[in-house]
């Protein structure tokens, strides 16, 4: 299956998990792919993973939460690509904590890298698009956006914003063929959590030490043995991203393996 030979896609958030699948599986069929992260080893990661895909891998170091850093690393990107048809928005960060102990600048941190981000990615990107072949933009909500995820409330607020903006987007530009779609991974081993729901130690604190874990009850898979890996999540992504999706927009699809009936 060759879905994405010919076309340009950029994947941020490249260099770990859902990010780094997402590109593996796109590269796997055929594209030619952008993979941005702000963490060079990450990406070092992700070329060495590659295999026989790796002639149409450009990697470029990009921090989603500074403006000047998107506008460098989205027209490098272009240039890299000599266009973009479809754009993957994975990057984002986890934390966890009591509200009441979280500070403004820790609330503030989550929007800026998860929902200001992606908002940087897209604005940057949209010129470009409207020039792509059957362009579409992917972006990363999450369960958390609709569904009760305790100690995580500026992580939710975040996503909930990826969430309605993504709709906003898919009407203000469904006339000029752009669509706009969104997934919401759930109960997924990634690159931000460690297989039981806790963030790694490299993006964030995980659950508070005193943390009521009977809060989570209800926060496991209907099906299979646990987490999924982030392979499930990259196979709806490409499916979203290519022409399988032409008459599909302004909507997201919920991947937790039933953990949210």
């Amino acid at each position: 299956m060759n879905r994405f030979e010919g076309r340009r896609v950029l994947v941020t958030g490249a260099g770990s998990g859902i990010g780094q699948a997402s590109v593996l599986r796109i590269l796997s069929e055929g594209g030619r792919v952008v993979a941005a992260d702000r963490s060079e080893a990450g990406l070092a990661d992700t070329v060495s993973k590659a295999g026989a895909g790796a002639d149409r891998l450009t990697e470029i170091v990009l921090d989603i939460g500074n403006e000047q850093s998107v506008r460098a690393g989205v027209a490098s990107a272009v240039d890299a690509l000599g266009g973009l048809d479809a754009l993957v928005n994975a990057a984002g960060i986890l934390r966890s904590s009591h509200t009441h102990e979280t500070s403004l600048d820790q609330f503030e941190q989550i929007l800026r890298v998860n929902l200001v981000g992606t908002f940087l990615v897209i604005r940057e990107s949209i010129p470009a698009l409207l020039e792509g072949e059957r362009p579409a933009v992917v972006n990363f909500s999450s369960t958390s956006a609709t569904f009760a995820h305790p100690y995580m409330a500026a992580y939710a607020a975040s996503k909930g914003g990826v969430l309605s903006m993504t709709h906003a987007l898919a009407a203000e530009y469904a006339k000029q063929g752009i669509r706009f779609t969104a997934v919401q991974p759930g109960s997924i081993s990634s690159g931000m959590t460690d297989g039981s729901g806790q963030s790694k130690a490299s993006t964030g604190p995980g659950l508070p030490e005193d943390a009521d874990m009977a809060l989570y009850a209800k926060l496991q898979p209907a099906i299979g043995q646990g987490f999924a890996g982030p392979e499930t999540v990259a196979s709806v992504v490409a499916m979203l991203a290519s022409e399988d999706a032409a008459f599909i927009t302004g909507t997201e699809i919920r991947i937790d393996g039933g953990t949210h009936y």
